[in-house]
């Protein structure tokens, strides 16, 4: 396991799991810039810090860290998923597909003795879901940060 304190920055984590209503689709790979637009967008107006991520076809993992004395995790993920929701409801006009995303999310408080565990789990779940080779091969990972910062070997 590797040494992510370096990683951390103040205030309290939290590991979450969202998923999309379509089981089994590829809808937040295909438009992964929509995710990530509308992360920035909920960032701007409710700051946090992403920890580390991963998107796959049809749910995300992450690690968010709030700011001190800021637990409103809620209200972020529903600016996420709105701003998502929004920016592909002209292409999916018509389409019968008025939710894409399941109302309820998980989240769990992430500790200090979890922490790095956590970060590894969300680097693999890739491989796990049998996406990849590896967990460097998945595009749609925070683990290229951290290659790019030594933190975990290339």
């Amino acid at each position: 396991m590797n040494d992510y304190r370096a990683n951390r920055v103040a205030g309290h984590s939290y590991f979450f799991t969202v998923r999309l209503s379509g089981r089994g689709g590829t809808l937040l790979t295909d438009h992964i810039s929509a995710f990530g637009e509308a992360i920035r967008q909920a960032r701007s107006r409710k700051p946090f810090h992403v920890d580390a991520w991963v998107a796959l076809p049809d749910h995300a993992h992450a690690i968010w860290t709030l700011p001190p004395g800021d637990h409103d995790c809620a209200a972020r993920w529903r600016a996420v998923k709105i701003a998502f929701s929004k920016s592909l409801g002209k292409s999916r006009a018509g389409a019968g597909l008025d939710t894409i995303w399941e109302p309820h999310y998980q989240q769990h408080p992430v500790g200090a003795d979890d922490y790095a565990g956590l970060v590894d789990y969300i680097h693999h779940n890739p491989l796990r879901h049998g996406l990849c080779a590896a967990p460097r091969e998945w595009p749609w990972s925070s683990l290229h940060r951290f290659i790019a910062a030594g933190m975990v070997p290339g």
